[in-house]
């Protein structure tokens, strides 16, 4: 199979500045057909070469790939079921009318919480002014946001609309940790990242870096913003900016991966789904990745998004059963279930800056590229 105008594509967007690189893997009946690097990992403090083990900020795909599999796992085990009240645990949750609050109203973004609140800039307010030297990005800092969301008025009534929202996941990350009684990274690793063999998949916890003074291996992690607030190119920390106010680890964003790592991972829920594997139960796999029918028009499954109906950043020829999600730092993938394929692209389009959004153009044009030349 010839992939030379897929290559010429990718290399264009590198030198049109899309991106400064990325990496790009395709699997399609069951084997990887296309897996290469583009373009650099870094241009500053100098320009390095972009490698297909390079490990990136995932931004949103945490959602999915991290915090949404954890909850099917809650789920498997009988810990939590989707139509439970969040205030089953979180009993001031219920303050101004968010009693009938689900986990699944969470999962499909129609909950009728914000779609965002700056939250670092309040965790900066009171470490700056309120006299709590070192606040930002602690424990503390994160309990804080935890308390805010709780106080949260609705915009929307569960259920009737859906509306993209961070607050949501930061939540359910918080149900996580409340219901397994450790923090969200260590219940991914225990339970989803080290079963399953995910060598290159992990959160970055900056209170851990700050106690023991140690430093991430940057050389294999893509750098992304040269941050306005934090004053310097941002590597091997979280990009999201409530997700360093939280001390990186969060229910939102948070994880890093190599594509590899996202590529087996979806392998291995696919195998679920199809009821080849024993990991997840394929009815609960199957529930998660299934469109919310009860809000019109919604794109969303449980954690998941599907192609929009018009103007999709998975272009035009994904199947109707596809599930798949984007992350702000440019990243992406899309599992389409009917034809067993799927499309992983990593790259760092934010760095140095976040205002670069020509990606937006180009996630589309590559997806039909790709899935031309597999065959519609």
């Amino acid at each position: 199979m010839n992939f030379s105008a897929i290559e010429e594509e990718m290399d264009a967007a590198v030198g049109r500045g899309v991106f400064p690189g990325a990496v790009l893997l395709v699997r399609d009946a069951g084997r990887v057909v296309f897996l290469r690097a583009f373009g650099a990992r870094s241009l500053v403090p100098e320009r390095t070469p972009m490698h297909e083990g390079t490990i990136f900020d995932l931004s949103s795909l945490t959602k999915p790939l991290a915090t949404s599999v954890a909850m099917m796992v809650l789920v498997r085990d009988g810990r939590l079921r989707l139509d439970d009240r969040v205030t089953r645990f979180f009993h001031n949750f219920g303050v101004h009318a968010k009693t009938h609050v689900t986990f699944r109203h969470l999962l499909s973004h129609c909950s009728g919480l914000p779609a965002w609140r700056p939250f670092f800039k309040d965790i900066l307010d009171i470490e700056r002014r309120g006299g709590r030297i070192n606040f930002l990005a602690t424990q503390g800092a994160k309990e804080y946001v935890y308390n805010e969301i709780q106080r949260l008025r609705l915009e929307a009534p569960p259920g009737e609309r859906a509306v993209y929202s961070d607050i949501g996941f930061m939540l359910l990350g918080a149900a996580v940790e409340e219901i397994a009684g450790v923090n969200l990274d260590r219940f991914c690793q225990e339970k989803i990242f080290r079963p399953l063999g995910l060598r290159a998949t992990a959160f970055v916890d900056l209170t851990l870096l700050r106690a023991r003074r140690i430093e991430p291996i940057t050389e294999m992690i893509a750098p992304t913003e040269r941050c306005p607030w934090r004053k310097r190119v941002i590597c091997g920390e979280v990009h999201d900016d409530n997700a360093y106010a939280m001390g990186g680890i969060a229910g939102h964003a948070g994880l890093f991966a190599a594509a590899r790592d996202v590529d087996t991972l979806l392998v291995r829920l696919k195998q679920c789904y199809d009821g080849q594997d024993t990991f997840l139960p394929q009815t609960i796999v199957r529930e998660f990745w299934t469109r919310d029918a009860a809000v019109s028009n919604s794109p969303w499954a449980l954690g998941w998004d599907g192609p929009a109906a018009v103007n999709s950043a998975a272009g035009s020829h994904f199947s109707p059963r596809t599930v798949g999600h984007l992350g702000f730092t440019g990243t992406s993938f899309w599992l389409d279930l009917e034809r067993n394929r799927h499309v992983i692209l990593l790259s760092n389009r934010v760095h140095l800056s976040r205002d670069n959004d020509a990606i937006k153009q180009f996630r589309p044009r590559i997806h039909d590229l790709i899935n031309e030349t597999l065959g519609i």
